[in-house]
């Protein structure tokens, strides 16, 4: 998109009077406030967001103590070309000061301190893996072609493992791409296309995270809290242990207008009256819903319960049309959708943060995911930049880590991840780092582990067909649209920030009529140089002369040509 496609939109009629609702707390919902804000000229005091927890901020949290230990459930990837998230955060000031935003910030500390990963793959207990390629097979590298090519409807409902041939899994690419991703085989390999397409121009740096940015601290203290100061001072309101519990429509022929919003809060049952040029947005669904934490010598319960906040609330309204879509296809197979994740909290440590940085050759938050190749529960850990949270005291440093297979016996612990309580999760992780002898002492030194288990958290992976995620503007929506990862936005990959920001961005931009253009997925996978470094790195081609060599000539006995005469 061009700068002639960045106007400043007239306000919306009679918007003095409208009101705004956004379900769920989440970046989706703290998005579309702002957007109301800046390009629809609505009031903050008009504008309510309405959150079950005790806080804001959704996936993207972090708080703790150095007393009690920190915890972060997880970070979200970001690159450059997150389009609507760069929009967004380069009108939030910065907390640091107000005369310049998040975005000038969180550049200049990503062109401080770029990660680059020296040490990708571990094995055999602290050793580095060979990682310098990705370990794809020319038939490896075909099927990602024909991958590319063949389309989301022609793939359907097909997993990962349907698709992909058994040797596939034994690649470093799946070792990088499952681990960044967070992709198990049952999953949707229409999401790897997308994440393919979407993110082409980065998989010649895959195997060293180059391209990968990250924030000053954790990504609630970097940027969910700048947003919401924000957001507070233009006077927003937000209602904290505020549990919607269902939507009213009106539904005309092909029209559909909410109308009620029924809640309990406090104990007590309400209903709040939508008028037709109100908006309300609804985050259907929650990747972090229903997480359960354990601590050093608890593990972190699994919670099954029927009752599923935004997802019960979306199998509600699913009933009244079909252009609401099928949250029964996300939400309903808890053992394909969860997995874990741990925090853990060391004080005055002069053994694994040393050690790491030996080992791995990378300063903390410059060196990104270390994923273990011979781990039985899947593991990864990530060194972030210290300190990780603002109110963390200098001697008190935190580590981060999370597994893919909840239910398979450990290396070194021989239960799954799902039965070990924190301290056991730390000792398997100290085991594959090589520092099975110092677990005793390294334990004396350990604050807290804080495990979070999480049932829902690849639930937008799972194999879906068209229809299954609602339209971010249903059809015939007057008021009324879905935000956040379970909305449908053709061409971007859901688990990402951008995803949520680009709906939010989407559904105001369009409710409110306001005739600006959102920003287009960055359309890497057009681009012949990146298809051409990407060809090359799948394949581990090096640098290929096109100098005085016809097309024919230049694809004879070649992968490609086989592809297109097909």
């Amino acid at each position: 998109m061009g700068n002639y496609q960045k106007i400043t939109p007239k306000a919306p009629a009679n918007i003095s009077a409208r009101r705004a609702y956004l379900i769920g707390g989440g970046i989706a919902s703290l998005s579309a406030a702002a957007f109301l804000l800046r390009d629809a000229h609505m009031p903050g005091k008009n504008i309510h967001i309405l959150e079950l927890l005790a806080a804001a901020g959704g996936s993207m949290d972090g708080f703790g103590t150095a007393e009690t230990g920190y915890t972060a459930r997880g970070g979200r990837e970001i690159e450059e070309h997150f389009e609507c998230f760069m929009e967004l955060f380069s009108f939030i000031p910065s907390l640091n000061n107000p005369t310049r935003s998040v975005l000038d910030e969180f550049r200049e500390l990503n062109l401080e301190e770029p990660i680059e990963s020296h040490c990708r793959l571990v094995h055999n207990q602290g050793q580095k893996a060979d990682f310098s390629s990705l370990e794809l097979s020319r038939g490896n590298a075909m099927e990602l072609a024909k991958l590319h090519l063949l389309t989301e409807e022609k793939l359907g409902a097909t997993t990962i493992e349907q698709y992909f041939s058994p040797n596939f899994f034994e690649t470093n690419f799946w070792f990088f791409w499952a681990s960044m991703f967070a992709f198990e085989r049952w999953h949707s390999v229409v999401e790897v296309k997308r994440y393919m397409e979407r993110f082409m121009h980065l998989i010649g740096g895959m195997n060293r995270l180059i391209g990968i940015l990250h924030t000053e601290y954790n990504q609630y203290d970097s940027l969910i809290l700048p947003l919401i100061k924000w957001l507070k001072k233009n006077g927003v309101n937000f209602k904290y242990e505020f549990a919607v519990t269902e939507i009213d429509f009106n539904v005309s022929g092909h029209e559909k207008t909410a109308t009620a919003i029924h809640y309990t809060q406090n104990s007590k049952a309400g209903t709040i009256q939508v008028k037709e040029d109100d908006l309300v947005l609804f985050t259907n669904g929650s990747m972090t819903q229903n997480t359960e934490r354990g601590d050093l010598d608890q593990p972190a319960a699994l919670n099954c319960s029927q009752i599923k906040g935004c997802f019960s609330v979306w199998e509600k309204i699913a009933k009244k049309s079909p252009d609401f879509g099928r949250p029964e296809v996300f939400c309903t197979d808890i053992d394909k959708t969860k997995w874990l994740s741990f925090t853990i909290t060391l004080k005055d440590d002069n053994i694994v943060f040393p050690y790491l940085l030996n080992l791995t050759g990378d300063k903390p938050g410059m060196g990104g995911l270390v994923t273990i190749k011979d781990s039985n529960w899947f593991m990864s850990w990530v060194v972030p930049k210290h300190p990780h949270f603002i109110n963390q005291p200098d001697n008190v440093k935190v580590l981060w880590a999370y597994a893919l297979n909840m239910d398979m016996e450990g290396n070194h612990i021989r239960k799954s991840i799902s039965q070990c309580t924190g301290r056991e999760m730390f000792e398997e992780l100290l085991y594959h780092m090589g520092l099975k002898d110092r677990i005793s002492e390294i334990l004396s030194h350990t604050v807290n582990v804080i495990p979070s288990m999480m049932p829902y958290i690849t639930a937008q992976f799972m194999p879906r067909v068209a229809g299954d995620r609602p339209e971010v503007i249903p059809g015939g929506s007057k008021n009324f649209g879905f935000i956040g990862q379970f909305s449908e936005i053709p061409h971007d990959c859901v688990f990402t920030v951008e995803y949520s920001v680009r709906s939010a961005m989407m559904a105001v931009y369009g409710l409110m009529g306001l005739g600006k253009v959102v920003d287009p997925v960055y359309p890497s996978q057009y681009d012949i140089r990146v298809l051409s470094n990407a060809a090359k790195t799948c394949l581990n081609l090096d640098k290929v002369s096109l100098q005085d060599i016809s097309l024919g000539k230049l694809l004879q006995n070649t992968e490609l040509a086989a592809l297109l005469m097909s």
